[in-house]
């Protein structure tokens, strides 16, 4: 049986990996910060491992310990706006603990074990690019520590390439569904359209309506993480719908999906939410990863955008 350790399985994509892995037969491995409690959507047969991925002793004797086929590092703090606010932390656990789970397994494979490394990456690795749509030969120039930290990890995969572990890196764009986190931008549109749909809530109020990104569904990037383990040949992958849209486009499907055409006046704009440094349109060119992977999304923005409108209706 395929065994895989998976670090970040409380967020979205996490769970939706551990789903999948699950259902594949995959003897499902878990690292998480507390014991109190099983992560949301978390499978009961994925076996939970306290710690925490920047303890780069503890992780390091966890990966030697299990000895796993596959490895999907997940784990992240996942919010731009936070990563203003606490930089060092996010390099840490953003940059520096990828890379001392990459030399773990390296470790395991100088053992002589078939290992697998799949890291997730952002698109914000990108920042500003110079040119639309990115690709895997697009330059790599973050814009903020998030991206930055992100950025480390990415090009660490490379150099583990290049010493002879099975490692990818997944350069994945915006990706959502309804597990999405509230802090989230998308889920406090989806959550707050539903709210004033359902007479709750009185308006929204969002930063740059014009930034413009590229949306998928959320169980789409898993799968891609999954095929690039499998794959024979390591490598760097985009993934990405190719679609670009703004936020004010996502804010129209959102009421549309909720039935209100009339919704202009309730959306506000509010300078305390733009970021100090954002990307005007990132937008990607997954054609390395339709080509060698098999891949392609199955879930175009508006249904994706509808899925989270009528999960939020549905919760309140």
């Amino acid at each position: 049986m395929t065994r895989a350790l998976v670090t970040g399985i409380g967020g979205q994509d996490g769970s939706y990996l551990a789903e999948r892995l699950v259902a594949d037969g995959v003897e499902v491995h878990a690292l998480v910060l507390a014991a109190d409690a099983r992560p949301a959507h978390c499978p009961p047969d994925v076996v939970l491992h306290v710690g925490d991925v920047a303890d780069v002793d503890a992780t390091r004797r966890l990966v030697l310990d299990l000895s796993p086929d596959e490895v999907y590092n997940l784990a992240a703090i996942s919010s731009v706006a936070q990563s203003w606010q606490e930089p060092d932390l996010v390099s840490r656990v953003n940059g520096m603990a990828p890379v001392a789970l990459l030399e773990s397994a390296r470790l395991l494979h100088e053992r002589g074990h078939d290992v697998r490394v799949v890291q997730a990456s952002s698109a914000e690795i990108f920042g500003e690019p110079d040119r639309s749509p990115q690709d895997e030969g697009t330059r790599v120039r973050p814009l903020n520590p998030y991206g930055a930290a992100k950025a480390y990890a990415h090009l660490a995969v490379g150099v583990s390439r290049q010493r002879g572990l099975h490692a990818s890196s997944l350069v994945l764009y915006n990706h959502e569904s309804p597990r999405r986190p509230g802090q989230f931008v998308t889920r406090k549109i989806t959550s707050t359209v539903a709210a004033i749909a359902q007479g709750r809530a009185e308006r929204l109020v969002l930063g740059n309506l014009d930034a413009r990104r590229d949306w998928g569904w959320a169980p789409d990037y898993v799968d891609a993480m999954v095929r690039a383990a499998r794959v024979d040949t390591p490598r760097d992958y985009v993934i990405a719908t190719g679609e670009s849209h703004s936020v004010d486009d996502f804010v129209s499907a959102a009421f549309g999906a909720a039935g209100m055409d009339d919704w202009r006046h309730l959306v506000h704009t509010d300078p305390a939410f733009v970021r100090p440094a954002d990307a005007t349109e990132l937008v990607g060119d997954s054609s390395l990863a339709r080509t060698t992977l098999g891949w392609s999304p199955t879930v175009g923005f508006t249904e994706v955008v509808g899925r989270m409108v009528a999960a939020d209706l549905e919760s309140d």
